[in-house]
């Protein structure tokens, strides 16, 4: 089955700002094909509602908070996003929504796919489906 985890990004303290920094080969467990962000979401919007046949991502907080339900066709599970040196990785086959964005949140999205329309899905009850014919095999 597909866990979801926390990664640990580095952090360098600095009386002047922190730094933190992603790297494809030592953070991040896919090759990088796309990176976009979710922002300006207004109060009580969820985002997602689906999930990917193939793309894997990490999502992280570079401002404010928000939640990640994941759900594996089984049970919820919910990661509360709040620091930036933190990076949610989400293996395919799960679904997930993000939701309870604070004011000025903006989430990263690190994509291990190009877009594509194809690769999701966007029907609950075909996902639960889905997962149930990858747990036979």
């Amino acid at each position: 089955m597909n866990i979801p985890k926390i990664l640990d990004l580095p952090k360098y303290l600095d009386p002047r700002g922190n730094l933190s920094f992603i790297e494809q080969n030592n953070q991040i467990p896919f090759e990088i094909k796309r990176i976009y962000w979710i922002y300006d979401v207004p109060g009580g919007e969820v985002r997602g509602g689906h999930a990917f046949k193939e793309q894997h991502e990490v999502i992280v907080a570079l401002s404010g908070s928000f939640d990640v339900i994941i759900d594996n066709g089984v049970q919820e599970y919910k990661f509360s996003l709040n620091r930036s040196y933190y990076g949610l990785y989400l293996p395919n086959l799960l679904w997930r929504r993000v939701e309870n964005f604070s004011t000025n949140a903006l989430a990263l999205v690190i994509s291990s796919t190009e877009y594509s329309e194809l690769d999701y899905i966007r029907d609950y009850s075909k996902f639960k489906d889905m997962v149930r014919s990858n747990e036979k095999v």
